[in-house]
């Protein structure tokens, strides 16, 4: 479970303090939301996907990192928060899309996020 308080829950998170059995796709968002509201996405990108990727393999599951839906879902939180939410409770009531883990499947099909090189690397939404 994260802190309630943004700046010890990306501490806890940045700093391998997570549980990765309690640590949900909720979770996955507030951290992004709060190291959004706090640096740009290009510094903040390396960090999460870093972080996530301990996590993974602290959970034994080192494969279960998928880059293409980190940075996907960090784009997302990033333009959302251009809307000024200040508060977790507000930017959840107002982008409850961003709760829902198929939301990239918008812009991507299923084999495509589920390629290795989707995992491995970001790949860009396919054109339409």
């Amino acid at each position: 479970m994260l802190p309630d308080d943004g700046d010890a829950a990306i501490a806890a998170f940045l700093g391998g303090g997570i549980d990765p059995a309690g640590f949900r796709h909720r979770d996955h968002v507030r951290v992004a939301f709060e190291m959004l509201r706090r640096a740009p996405f290009l510094e903040v990108a390396p960090a999460y996907a870093a972080a996530l990727r301990a996590l993974a393999v602290k959970a034994g599951r080192p494969g279960a990192y998928h880059e293409t839906i980190t940075v996907g879902f960090l784009a997302l939180v990033g333009e959302r928060l251009l809307a000024g939410d200040e508060s977790f409770a507000r930017f959840e009531r107002d982008n409850p899309d961003l709760f829902d883990k198929a939301v990239l499947q918008r812009w991507y099909s299923a084999e495509r996020l589920s390629s290795a090189a989707a995992r491995r690397t970001f790949l860009l939404p396919e054109p339409r």
